[in-house]
């Protein structure tokens, strides 16, 4: 039976660099897959269309790829799928064209998927009757729309199959859902359809994706039984190897550090899940509860039996819009009754505000060390000795939120003693962008493909 090896070397724009290279030079893959893009970092990629049209992509792609070019080289057959491309895609491709060919790999094909950008349809959408409400609350998006700086749909594989179908070795995405990356290449190379005869092949296909999405997370990063026997400094990133009926291993380069069990996939398999039994994405709503994994060797999981569970009609959209200002800042307390002097520390700083005038919509005050970043699931044992407050603002209006940034550091010489840690200067003032997560009908988009 044919097997296709299909591996991810990023998780996110800001894991390891050198993780692509490792993979790719020693996986034995037929695809290799680079995930760069969350919510936040649409948003952010937006900013940065604004002010440089050139801008808008994850700006590490290009050396990354650079480094890739001579493993590209010696095989000729590897093929990427990245959704670098972010807000600008194009701009990505081209600059991935001039990589390549400074390496001697002008004949290479470059595919770009763009049409998940909908930012400058929004009037035209809301006029055809796309609400675009909030996910979660009901609202229109009508009453935010003037704060908006991004909106993208969640784009599937099919136009990455496209892409593949017209001999791209790169294909370079703005927003497709995280697994689609995977589902692209599989259905590529088993000639799979997304009609509902090869709904399941797809769901499993969805499985695969969803669990090396994230990188280590499924070889032994985050692995609550991980020890320094585990090796996370030379963490191998996974791979699906795939067969054309939709089951398929998750295993990681042989010799690399990590850890690839039955532990690290089931954990990896639950993440970023709502209900098990409906996992949607554009190309098929998979049911998780269906799947079976077992430890087939040393770092092999086995996952069979992956079921489909609908074919949705609509795509997810990712809508990023501004909303005031934030800062936070840190100071360390130590010695005895730190916890509480942290907390009444941040009181304090919060009441001189008040005192001049200064008020936010939000504030948040944390003694880290005192079981404060996760309360209530792991408990404090003891006083501890030392401890470091953490205190957040965040308000529509930015001079308030500018002189928080003031106030942290007279608390060395007029706070509590054991105060310290104001030598990184005051924090800086960021803007907020929250999330407005909506649905709109796939008849709405078109998926555009290019050969560059």
């Amino acid at each position: 039976m044919k097997r296709v090896r299909i591996g991810n070397g990023c998780g996110f724009w800001g894991d390891n660099l050198d993780a692509p290279i490792r993979l790719a030079s020693a996986g034995r893959l037929d695809c290799l897959t680079l995930e760069y893009l969350a919510e936040l970092t649409m948003s952010i990629l937006a900013v940065q269309r604004q002010k440089a049209p050139s801008a808008g992509y994850a700006s590490d792609s290009p050396a990354v790829l650079g480094r890739l070019a001579p493993i590209l080289r010696e095989q000729p057959n590897l093929r990427i799928v990245t959704n670098a491309g972010g807000m600008n895609p194009r701009r990505c491709a081209e600059k991935a064209r001039s990589i390549l060919e400074e390496h001697g790999l002008a004949k290479r094909k470059i595919g770009i998927v763009s049409g998940d950008d909908l930012m400058p349809r929004l009037k035209e959408l809301l006029a055809a009757g796309h609400t675009l409400n909030h996910m979660d609350g009901g609202e229109p998006l009508a009453m935010i729309l003037d704060k908006v700086v991004s909106a993208n749909a969640y784009l599937g594989a099919e136009p990455i199959v496209q892409s593949l179908e017209r001999g791209a070795n790169v294909v370079i995405t703005g927003r497709v859902a995280d697994a689609s990356l995977t589902v692209g290449p599989a259905a590529f190379e088993f000639g799979w359809g997304f009609g509902s005869a090869d709904l399941n092949r797809l769901a499993s296909a969805t499985v695969a994706g969803h669990l090396i999405e994230c990188g280590a997370q499924a070889t032994g990063g985050l692995w609550m039984n991980a020890d320094f026997e585990t090796r996370l400094a030379q963490v191998g990133y996974p791979i699906a190897e795939m067969s054309e009926d939709g089951s398929f291993t998750i295993t990681k380069p042989e010799g690399s550090g990590g850890a690839v069990n039955f532990e690290t996939v089931s954990e990896q398999l639950l993440y970023e899940v709502a209900d098990p039994a409906k996992y949607y994405t554009p190309d098929v709503i998979a049911d998780f509860t269906s799947v079976t994994l077992t430890e087939s060797a040393k770092d092999v999981v086995a996952v069979t039996a992956a079921r489909a569970n609908g074919n949705p009609d609509s795509y997810k959209v990712s809508i990023a819009y501004r909303d005031g200002y934030m800062s936070a800042g840190t100071l360390v307390i130590a010695g005895p009754n730190a916890a509480d002097k942290a907390r009444r520390s941040g009181a304090i700083i919060l009441e001189k505000l008040r005192q001049a005038g200064v008020w936010f919509a939000e504030s948040h005050i944390e003694a880290l060390g005192a079981g404060n970043c996760v309360p209530g699931v792991v408990a404090s044992t003891g006083e501890p000795a030392e401890v470091v407050l953490r205190i957040a603002v965040r308000d529509a209006n930015r001079n308030h939120v500018e002189r928080f940034t003031k106030e942290l550091a007279p608390m060395v010489t007029s706070g509590f003693a054991g105060t310290t840690g104001y030598t990184t200067g005051r924090p800086p003032v960021r803007e907020v962008f929250a999330y407005w997560p909506a649905l709109i009908a796939k008849s709405a988009v078109t998926a555009a493909v290019e050969i560059l």
